[in-house]
C-alpha cells in the first residue's frame, strides 16, 4: 500500500485530499464551459460538485489496482483555494500500469502549473510504486495538454481516430506514456 506523506509539494503547488470545504473553489474550476470542453462531462452543477467530492474524499491511497488518489491542486501560498485537481490512477497490478490527468481553473494556465503537477505525479508514480509504465490519455485537440505530458517525460504513443463518441460528437484520444527506464534514464542525465 501507498499513502503520501501529504500534502505533496511541489516549487510552487501543494496537492491533498479532498475536503468538503472544496466545494465553493471546485465549483468555481468544474461550472467553466471552457474546463471541461475537452472532459467527458458537461460543466457541473452544484450537485454534482458536491458529489465528485464526496466520491473522491476517499483517494487517499493506492492499495490495489483500480485506486486513484484524487487530490486537489492548491498554490502553496494560498493552500485554502483550490485551482484545480489532479490524479494518479492504479490502472494494472498485472501489468504494472498508472495514469496521470489533471485539470486547472482557466486563470491558473499557462504559468507552469500543469507542467509542474505532472512532474510531480509521474515521479511519485516511479518513486513511491513499482509501476512500470504511466500514460496520460486527453482529447487530440487539447493540444496545450500534450505539450504537458511531452514537458513532464512523455512521449506520444497512439493516435485514436474517431475512437470515442463523447457529447454528441466522435472526438479522437491521443495516449502518451513514459515507462520507469525512460524516467529513471532522463533523471540519470540530469
Amino acid at each position: 500500500m501507498f499513502r503520501p506523506d501529504y500534502p505533496i509539494k511541489t516549487a510552487r503547488l501543494l496537492l491533498r485530499p479532498y475536503a468538503t470545504t472544496d466545494f465553493e473553489g471546485l465549483l468555481d474550476v468544474y461550472s467553466r464551459p471552457e474546463v471541461v470542453r475537452y472532459l467527458y462531462e458537461q460543466p457541473r452543477s452544484p450537485e454534482n460538485v458536491r458529489a465528485m467530492i464526496a466520491e473522491r474524499l476517499d483517494g487517499v491511497a493506492l492499495e490495489k489496482g483500480g485506486d486513484y488518489l484524487s487530490l486537489v491542486v492548491v498554490l502553496a501560498e494560498d493552500p485554502d483555494t483550490p485551482i484545480g485537481t489532479a490524479m494518479l490512477h492504479w490502472v494494472s497490478e498485472d501489468h504494472a500500469q498508472g495514469e496521470v490527468g489533471y485539470t486547472l481553473h482557466p486563470d491558473q494556465q499557462g504559468k507552469g502549473y500543469a507542467t509542474e503537477l505532472a512532474r510531480a505525479l509521474v515521479d511519485l508514480g516511479f518513486r513511491e510504486t513499482e509501476l512500470h509504465r504511466i500514460s496520460g490519455r486527453l482529447d487530440t485537440r487539447n493540444i496545450a495538454s500534450r505539450r504537458v505530458l511531452e514537458k513532464a517525460g512523455m512521449r506520444v504513443e497512439a493516435n485514436l481516430v474517431e475512437n470515442e463518441w463523447v457529447k454528441g460528437e466522435w472526438t479522437s484520444e491521443t495516449i502518451c506514456a513514459v515507462l520507469r527506464t525512460e524516467w529513471e534514464q532522463a533523471l540519470l542525465s540530469k
